[in-house]
């Protein structure tokens, strides 16, 4: 199949994978999908980019040698980009970093087989890997002068001998044997952080394809560096959440309570105690949480202490029941996430009702997954409040 017509085909399933997640409205399998597709998409364009050859602005990137031309082939920079773009994809998911800097050069090195290959942030080099000499060393600060104009700028710079690449070490005898360069920033959010530089060890022209493996490759991994962030902002707002979450257990219940403890203090003072005991452990659980995820146990814990304190004020209006098997209370699940619904069915399910109901906690285990239910015969919402 020709080249074009593979890369249009594999476009059209990309979107079509696409369009399918997100009318199905699973929010984390379109996230997935479309960091896969997203990265596909450039492949692909990379892809028609170099079966459709074009003249170089750069009048010496014109004199192309046949064997530069033969390393760097079409197919050669179509497939190698592929592999990138999926090995790379999980290790750029934590952001761009020493170590992830450093994973990203190995896997470039080994597939595109380049002579030196460095990833800077905006102020020192996090990794570097080739054939090179000391001044190049992850940790230390950017030294050479086009590698902080192209960071400035915010465009890439192909330098052809090393008086252009402006390394202080230059003038100090070095004999490092880089003596070229393609430098492309990285970008998150149009705002540059960082730079990617790919070396060759003799001056003169760059091939064309090999300038467009360097931008292509900083292009990926700008678009990886850009999802991490979003990841990463989406779960410290989900944290964020469940945090306010936290600390807003109904004030209602707190104040409630809390005259309930009072008035038993006058008639039972040693049930009034040891309620007291009860809200000051559920509140220190609450605060000393953690993260978004606890165990059943725990969660189970909480709810005990809430229903205990419940049934002090209203008695026998209600009956709580629990059905966990003990082998499911190390499973993990989401902060709160039964103690709100417990608080619901009592509020508006049960306290309603003239006579006394139930609120039932149950778990199962199917498929490998972990099913919970909360349930009640309270008096229901009414038909008018269901929504269509």
């Amino acid at each position: 199949m020709k080249p074009r017509l593979y890369a249009l085909f594999s476009i059209a399933a990309i979107l079509e994978i696409l369009v399918a997640t997100l009318l199905f409205q699973a929010p984390l399998l379109s996230a997935a999908m479309t960091f896969l597709g997203l990265n596909g998409l450039i492949v692909l364009i990379l892809s028609y980019w170099h079966h459709s050859p074009r003249q170089v602005t750069n009048s010496s990137l014109k004199n192309n040698d046949e064997d530069e031309m033969e390393k760097y082939n079409a197919n050669g920079i179509f497939d190698s980009t592929l592999q990138i773009a999926h090995q790379t994809l999980p290790v750029l998911r934590g952001g761009l970093n020493a170590t992830s800097a450093k994973k990203t050069a190995d896997i470039i090195m080994n597939i595109a087989e380049v002579p030196g290959i460095a990833i800077t942030n905006r102020e020192q080099v996090l990794t570097f890997l080739g054939v090179g000499c000391e001044y190049h060393q992850p940790g230390t600060k950017i030294k050479t002068e086009a590698t902080k104009e192209v960071i400035a700028t915010g465009q890439m710079k192909v330098v052809q001998t090393p008086q252009g690449l402006c390394c202080p070490s230059y003038h100090e005898g070095c004999n490092c044997p880089l003596k070229a360069a393609v430098i492309v920033p990285l970008k998150c959010r149009e705002e540059v952080v960082g730079a990617l530089k790919l070396y060759q060890v003799k001056e003169g022209a760059f091939s064309q394809h090999f300038v467009r493996l360097a931008v292509g490759l900083a292009e990926l991994l700008s678009l990886q560096v850009e999802l991490a962030e979003l990841d990463r902002q989406r779960q410290l707002l989900t944290e964020a959440k469940l945090e306010a979450l936290n600390a807003q257990i109904n004030p209602h219940f707190f104040f409630n309570t809390l005259n309930t403890i009072i008035s038993f203090s006058r008639t039972d003072p040693e049930r009034a105690r040891k309620l007291l005991i009860r809200l000051a452990g559920m509140f220190r659980q609450t605060l000393n949480r953690h993260g978004s995820l606890t165990t059943l146990r725990d969660e189970l814990e909480c709810v005990n202490t809430y229903v205990s304190l419940e049934k002090a004020r209203f008695g026998e209006r209600f009956q709580y029941i629990q059905d966990v098997p003990s082998s499911l209370l190390e499973y993990r699940i989401p902060v709160l996430s039964l103690q709100p619904l417990v608080e619901n069915s009592i509020n508006h399910g049960l306290l309603p009702k003239e006579e006394p109901g139930w609120v039932k906690i149950s778990a199962r285990l199917a498929a490998n997954e972990l099913h919970l239910r909360v349930s009640d015969n309270g008096v229901g919402i009414p038909q008018n409040k269901i929504p269509l």
